[in-house]
């Protein structure tokens, strides 16, 4: 994982549309340098936040998109049933992302959690904040986790994208984070 720069804290505020919350780094980038993953402190604003790795990607984000409204993530759970090899890694994945969270945790957040009853759901729900593994929750969480560890689901629709990456000649996030400096600019004056 790489350290956040202000510019990282930037760029992701812009492919996101607000002000990110609970960063702690950069955990991949794609070819243009932008962030395409970073990694979320697992307690925000007093709460648990069950996502460890947040797809901060607009190009990434659309393609996810455009297979969940064409029915990839009902497919994808109907192989899983189907498939008890791959249900099998796809839990320990999801055991594997509990443990990883949980590691993240200082001692005084995990008594803060434990003193108010919400240790529990951190300890017991997986990606996305799933308690049924054998259910796909949303699959950017699945493609950011497969861009920075194992993940069988997330290798999936991996698979069935085209492109990891905006081409060299359109780089949204080029083009956002220098409408977002305008912005700031104007504010600014």
């Amino acid at each position: 994982m790489e350290p956040l720069s202000l510019e990282d804290v930037r760029a992701v505020e812009s492919q996101i549309g607000r002000p990110p919350r609970g960063l702690l780094g950069v955990e991949r980038r794609c070819p243009h340098g932008y962030p395409q993953v970073v990694r979320v402190y697992p307690l925000i604003d007093g709460k648990p936040f069950p996502t460890l790795f947040w797809l901060t990607c607009p190009f990434l984000v659309a393609a996810i998109d455009r297979l969940e409204t064409g029915g990839e993530i009902k497919r994808t759970e109907g192989r899983l049933a189907s498939d008890p090899a791959l249900a099998a890694r796809f839990e320990e994945t999801h055991r594997g992302y509990i443990e990883e969270r949980e590691a993240l945790l200082s001692s005084g957040d995990r008594a803060f959690l434990e003193g108010r009853g919400m240790l529990a759901s951190l300890h017991e729900k997986g990606i996305g904040g799933t308690a049924d593994f054998r259910r796909v929750k949303c699959l950017h969480l699945h493609v950011a986790h497969a861009l920075v560890r194992e993940n069988p689901v997330g290798a999936l629709v991996l698979d069935y994208l085209r492109s990891r990456a905006c081409p060299p000649q359109q780089v949204i996030c080029s083009a956002r984070t220098a409408r977002s400096r305008s912005a700031n600019d104007r504010r600014s004056s």
